[in-house]
C-alpha cells in the first residue's frame, strides 16, 4: 500500500475528489484550508490581503497498482493550470490497522 499526499489550490477540490473516485481511491482525509508556498515558483497561498488564495490537502492510502495512474491524472490537472499549484508525494505504508 502507498500513501499519497496531495497539496493543491482549493479551486481544485471537487476535481481531485472526482479524480480519486474515478480511480477507485475511496478513502481519504482532507484538510480544507492550509497555508503554504510552493518550493519552485508558485505564488504563496496565505489567505491574506496580499496573497488571498488558500490551499488544501488530501491524504489517501491506495493499492500500489493505482499510484501511477493517479499521479498521471494529477500531473495532467497541474499542467492544465500551472499557476494554481498542485503537488503529490508518495510514501510506502509499512502497517495499518
Amino acid at each position: 500500500m502507498k500513501s499519497v499526499f496531495i497539496a493543491f489550490d482549493s479551486v481544485h477540490t471537487e476535481t481531485i475528489i472526482e479524480l480519486l473516485t474515478r480511480n477507485n481511491c475511496r478513502g481519504f482525509s482532507m484538510v480544507d484550508s492550509m497555508k503554504g508556498r510552493g518550493s519552485v515558483d508558485g505564488e504563496p497561498h496565505f489567505g491574506s490581503h496580499a496573497w488571498p488564495s488558500m490551499c488544501s490537502g488530501i491524504i489517501t492510502v491506495v493499492e500500489d497498482k493505482r499510484v501511477d495512474t493517479l499521479l498521471s491524472a494529477l500531473k495532467k490537472l497541474d499542467e492544465s493550470a500551472p499557476k494554481l499549484g498542485l503537488r503529490a508525494f508518495v510514501w510506502t505504508i509499512e502497517q495499518s490497522i
